[in-house]
């Protein structure tokens, strides 16, 4: 497994909206699979590989984008005041260094009021995005110089082995692009057209997704992710039943989409036949790509392949390297099949 590649589109900064740093380190991969590489008005990067005349069309999904910030001004003392983009635990944000890319990269932590001067009562009180700021070290002339209302804000982490998993701050859903670059390396031949799309502003609406769906008309969908898992600390006992280190999870359900059925069953048949590790993800939250890949056009046979990760939304994402190799392998099968389950 590449390693040096998940880490490279990992550690890359991509708010929603700003994604083209990721997209620099993705189009040469999509362009050494694939016949041609298109981007869209949104920035989605498209790799087109033909198949057989008449070929029904297959459109995976996996977006670049990742969780941010934007600024909303800076303030008589210096301070970026700032909005989240995307869904954001504001515990998660405290206390985390970050970039401001202004007119230039600036290194900025999030800070918080010492310890030493909450009373009971600021203590209790609920943290709010809102209500926090970016200090980048500069007096307010000069940092109004360099930033603007309307730049954005990236976490920084590196991603980093920690016993048998990977951490980072993206893996969310940077390693579902990697799912997917490294599928389209292994794939055979498939009687499908394969598109394979990496998609931007997914964490504000799914609006990249939604204009490639548009323009590719897919006849199957396969959208890549992550999905959250409940063997963490303090996880929910009701929640989605899956965990690290069991293999690839198949995305039945969640609020945004409900996977066709045929295009479930393939999975699963190509995984007993190939060995792959599954299992399954069903929740009533969260959404993905899939959605507007099943809603496209006159409507597609869709479904979700997805890697099982720690801390969704964090700067700690953790994964297991074999359930990514798990992911590799069954979209790299489903590639090889889709035409079995084009609708009729």
């Amino acid at each position: 497994m590449r390693l040096d590649l998940l880490r490279a589109l990992a550690e890359a900064p991509g708010p929603p909206g700003r994604e083209d740093r990721v997209a620099d380190i993705v189009e040469p991969e999509l362009r050494a699979t694939c016949d041609r590489v298109d981007r869209d008005p949104l920035g989605s990067l498209v790799g087109v590989r033909p198949g057989p005349a008449g070929a029904p069309r297959l459109l995976l999904a996996a977006h670049m984008d990742e969780i941010g910030l934007m600024v909303t001004q800076v303030d008589d003392r210096g301070f970026v005041r700032v909005i989240p983009l995307g869904g954001w635990d504001p515990r998660t944000l405290v206390a985390q260094r970050v970039t401001v890319h202004g007119r230039r990269d600036l290194l900025g932590v999030v800070g918080t009021v010492a310890v030493h001067l909450l009373d009971e009562e600021a203590r209790a009180r609920p943290l709010r995005i809102e209500d926090m700021a970016v200090d980048v070290g500069l007096p307010a002339e000069e940092a109004r110089e360099l930033i603007r209302p309307g730049d954005v804000v990236s976490r920084v982490r590196e991603v980093a082995e920690m016993g048998h998993l990977l951490t980072g701050k993206s893996l969310d859903d940077r390693v579902g692009v990697f799912v997917m670059l490294e599928a389209l390396r292994a794939a055979g031949p498939a009687r499908v057209e394969v598109h394979a799309a990496a998609t931007v502003q997914e964490e504000v609406g799914l609006r990249g997704a939604r204009v490639v769906a548009g323009r590719v008309r897919p006849h199957v969908g396969l959208g890549i992710e992550t999905n959250p898992v409940d063997d963490g600390p303090g996880a929910p006992a009701s929640g989605p039943t899956t965990r690290i280190g069991e293999g690839a999870a198949i995305r039945v359900a969640d609020a945004s989409a409900i996977a066709d059925e045929r295009v479930v069953g393939l999975l699963v048949r190509l995984a007993g036949e190939r060995g792959i590790p599954v299992q399954f993800h069903v929740s009533a939250r969260g959404g993905t790509d899939t959605r507007e890949l099943q809603l496209a056009g006159d409507g597609a046979a869709a479904a979700c392949v997805s890697v099982p990760t720690r801390y969704l939304h964090s700067s700690v994402e953790a994964c297991h390297p074999d359930d990514v190799r798990a992911c590799i392998a069954l979209v790299a099968a489903f590639i090889e099949h889709a035409h079995e389950v084009v609708p009729g």
